[in-house]
């Protein structure tokens, strides 16, 4: 069984940074794709970045030059980096591995 825990969320005024992480652990021995999305309220999730095993990158053009996502193999963590945070980043954000397993989420929330 896999497990993802998300890490870092919380409140931030709006300009400021947050450093997602999220750990996988259980069975798993091989990881291609890690990623992230964000959920709103009554919205669909909407796709965030990727990373893959390659070492390629992907991100939404919603959040390119303000979200980096990296990866630790040996440590099975994904993180994304916030900046410049702002009220419309108000969500709450998943991780996923190979878009197969999932974790429950980190809220973030952007105000004054």
């Amino acid at each position: 069984q896999v497990q993802l825990v998300e890490s870092g969320g919380g409140w931030v005024q709006p300009g400021q940074s947050l450093t997602l992480s999220c750990e996988a652990s259980g069975s798993i021995f091989s990881i291609i794709t890690m990623g992230w999305y964000r959920q709103y309220p009554v919205k669909p999730r909407e796709f965030l970045a990727t990373t893959a095993s390659n070492g390629n990158r992907i991100y939404a053009d919603s959040i390119k030059g303000r979200f980096t996502i990296s990866r630790d193999d040996v440590k099975k963590i994904v993180y994304l980096q916030l900046k410049y945070l702002q009220p419309d980043d108000t969500a709450v954000y998943l991780c996923h591995v190979d878009y197969t397993y999932w974790g429950q989420g980190t809220q973030v929330t952007v105000s004054s």
